[in-house]
Order: C-alpha cells, then structure tokens, then sequence
C-alpha cells in the first residue's frame, strides 16, 4: 500500500491541494528572498549610520548567511526526525523574533548577531519547504514546481526591495525589517492551515497519529484512505533508509552527495556575491542610491522570468543540460555587466541577464536534491546541501568587501566570481549522466518507502 501511494502521487494528475501545498512552498521562499536582500537594500543606511567599513559590511552580509548554513546542517535535519511542517513552524518563529529586534539593534555587533538568528529559521526552513515540494508533485511537475518555489526568492526579494525603497525614503532602514517581521509573522497561520505534514514522513517514520494524519491528507487529495499504516521500511544498514547524516554517504549516493555539495557551493558562492553587493557596488560605480536598488530590483525581476522559465522547460528538457546551461548564460551575463558597470543602460540590461540566468541555475539545483535521496534522509540531504552551500555564500560577501577594501574595482570583482560557475557546470554535468544508474536505485528505494 504504501508504494501504491507513492506510485499514485507520482503518476497520478496534481489535484488542487498539492498546488495550494506548493503556493504555500512559494510563498515561504519568497521570505528568504526579502531577508536577504533587506541587507542589501539597507546597506547604504546602515553603513551611512554606524560608519562601517567594506570588511564590517562584508560581516553584516555574512552573519546572517552564516545563521543559514547553521539551520540547513543542523536543525532542517530535524524535520526527518520529527516533521517538515514543525520544523517550518519553529523557523518562522525564530525569523519572526530575529526580524523584529533588528529593527532595534544599536550597533552592528548587535545587528550581526541578530541576522545570525534569522538566518538559522530561513536555513531551517528551505530545505523542508524544497522538500515538501518535490514530495506534493508528480513525476512530471517535480521539476518544474522545484523551479517555481524556487522563483519565490526573487519575487520576494523585488516586492521587498520595492517597499524597501518606500520605506527607506520615509521611514528609515528600520521600518524596512519591522516590516519583514510582521510578512513573517503572517505565514504562520497560513502553514498551520494549508501546508500538510509530508506523506513520505508518515510512511516512513510512522509516528504517533500517522494514521489518521494519512488518511485525512488522503481525503483532501480524493485518494481511498488506509485501514492501517504499512510495515515500517525493513533498516539494512547502508542503504540510505535509516535517516542520519551517515545515510548521506552510503553506496550509491556519495558520488552524487559529493557532486551536490559542490554545485550548491560553487553556484553560492557567485549567487549571494551577486545579489548582497550589487547595489552597494553600483552606487561606488557612480550611480545613485535609488539606482543601486534598481539595479538590485532588475536582477530579481530577471530571476522570476528565469525561474519560471527554466519552470515551463524543466518538464521538457533533460534537467543536467538545462540546468549547466544556465550557468554558462550567468558567467557570460556576469562579465557584460563588469564590463558595463559605468553605463547606466547596458548594467541594468546585464543585472537583468544575471538574474534570468542565476536563478535558473539555482533552481536546477534545488531540483536535483530532492530527487536522489530517500524519505527517510530526504531533509537532512536537502538541508545538507544547502548549508555546504551556505558556506560559499558566507565567505563571497566576506571576500568582497576584503578585495573592495584592497583596491579591487567592481568590474574585476565580477570578473572573478563568474569563474566558480564554470565549474559548477562540470558538477552538474557529473551528477547528470555517471550518476544516473545510482539515482535510479536511489528512485526505486523511495517507491518502496
């Protein structure tokens, strides 16, 4: 019974409460989106405040990535423990309070412990959220849900930095996280109301009430309910089954492990380089303040058109191909706009370029994770993977402002971090083909799961 689910979820038409299930996945990326370009957008504000330096504003960009990478490798492994929805709750929670008491940090000290604090609910929460996803989609829209939860980072990170840029005007860069605070606050309800529990979970883990929590997701999704759970997957040690991080590297998936772990951290690596600096780096190009956020706003409206994008393609093309193509696309886009920092049009249309591109390749990578691990260890691979990611992110906002401070200019700044995605493609590619026996078996293990 339990495959015969699983079978039915993947092979089955998508009702109207897996799409709300994954609306709901969208909407609570798109806060990680606004946190973390509200440093970005704030970063002038804040460093016009408190007099930091390109090193301090490096760390303030850091400390809240370093908040995420400490969620995914510690607490979204949770989620396979005791549920992905719990987990989520308990995220929001945190990002809720680390929001809030920003707006009232009196020193950067203050503020970098702060963003520590949210980061830890934002990296707690992605890697169940990517998980939930992938588990409420079918076959044949697995992929390119992926890609459309994964757009809701830009989509929150435009509307965030348009309201930012109101409130910044009128209300100083406070109000701008008073704000993220209470957006936070209001998914609350939402997940308690509309994001199920995950079905692989109560097959898996069984825990106390996992029946009559089956039955009752079953109902909604107009599925025949269960007269009893099924026998509990037999624990053969090895097989990737049995949870834990070791599981991670069983036979059969730490060649495709390995390969994950470094797409995420070269492709972070560029990624939150990209999106923290660039409207710091605009305004010491020349341009404006407003126009640095602009900038900053036209990359993430290129990656919602990327995304969705990458989204319509995903269910058509070979996702290996598609998705080191647009890592190619975003290292071309990276050095047009190093190149064309001082030209006011030719930036916009280039951070245009990187967004579109950028967020395809990210959105290809959030698809491959959920797909090669089994229930059992799904969030703990996911949350995995994004931290080991996390920490590229930690030290591209880090090695910028260190570079800034040494004389580097911006156009060589972009240069230099076009060049990790050119070796995320050579992972990506590894993952899509050597791999594809071992995903296979890995396939079948999360059927019989």
């Amino acid at each position: 019974m339990n495959r015969d689910i699983r079978k039915s979820l993947d092979e089955d038409a998508m009702g109207r409460f897996q799409w709300l299930a994954v609306a709901i996945c969208v909407m609570l990326v798109m806060l990680d989106g606004f946190d973390v370009l509200v440093m970005a957008f704030t970063a002038s504000s804040i460093s016009a405040e408190w007099h930091l330096t390109g090193a301090q504003l490096g760390v303030l960009f850091s400390a809240g990535l370093f908040g995420m990478a400490g969620g995914s490798l510690c607490l979204a492994p949770l989620a396979d423990r005791f549920g992905r929805q719990a987990i989520i709750l308990v995220c929001l929670g945190l990002i809720t309070v680390g929001m809030l008491l920003s707006a009232f940090a009196q020193s950067s000290l203050e503020l970098g412990i702060l963003r520590a604090l949210t980061g830890v609910g934002i990296g707690g929460m992605l890697a169940s959220v990517s998980v939930i996803t992938a588990e409420y989609s079918s076959s044949k829209w697995r992929s390119t849900c992926v890609a459309f939860q994964a757009t809701g980072y830009p989509i929150g990170a435009t509307l965030g930095g348009m309201v930012a840029a109101v409130l910044l005007v009128h209300s100083g860069w406070r109000s701008v996280f008073i704000f993220g605070a209470i957006c936070t606050a209001l998914m609350v309800p939402a997940v308690l109301l509309w994001l199920p529990e995950s079905v692989d979970f109560l097959l898996a883990k069984q825990p106390r009430g996992a029946l009559d929590k089956l039955n009752k997701l079953l109902r909604k999704m107009g599925r025949p309910a269960l007269a009893s759970l099924p026998a509990k997957p037999v624990k053969v040690v090895g097989d990737g089954t049995t949870g834990g991080f070791g599981a991670l590297f069983a036979p059969g998936m730490l060649r495709s492990t390995l390969l994950v772990w470094s797409g995420f951290f070269l492709l972070m690596f560029t990624f939150y380089f990209a999106l923290s600096w660039t409207p710091k780096l605009l305004v010491a190009a020349g341009l404006s303040a407003q126009q640095g956020i602009t900038g900053g706003v036209l990359m993430n409206l290129g990656g919602i058109v990327g995304g969705t994008l990458f989204g319509l393609l995903a269910a058509r093309l070979e996702l290996g191909r598609l998705t080191a193509a647009s890592l190619c696309l975003t290292a071309l886009a990276m050095a047009a706009f190093g190149y064309a920092t001082g030209a006011l049009g030719l930036a916009f249309v280039a951070a245009f370029g990187i967004g579109v591109f950028i967020f395809g390749g990210m959105a290809g990578l959030y698809s491959f994770a959920p797909i090669i691990y089994p229930a059992a260890v799904r969030s703990t691979g996911m949350g995995w993977a994004i931290g080991i990611g996390r920490l590229g992110a930690i030290l591209a906002p880090l090695t910028a402002g260190l570079l800034l401070d040494n004389g580097w200019t911006p156009p060589q700044l972009y240069y230099v971090f076009a060049l990790p995605l050119l070796l995320a493609v050579v992972a990506v590619l590894a993952i899509r083909s050597p791999s594809a026996p071992a995903r296979r078996k890995l396939g079948n293990a999360v059927a019989a799961h």
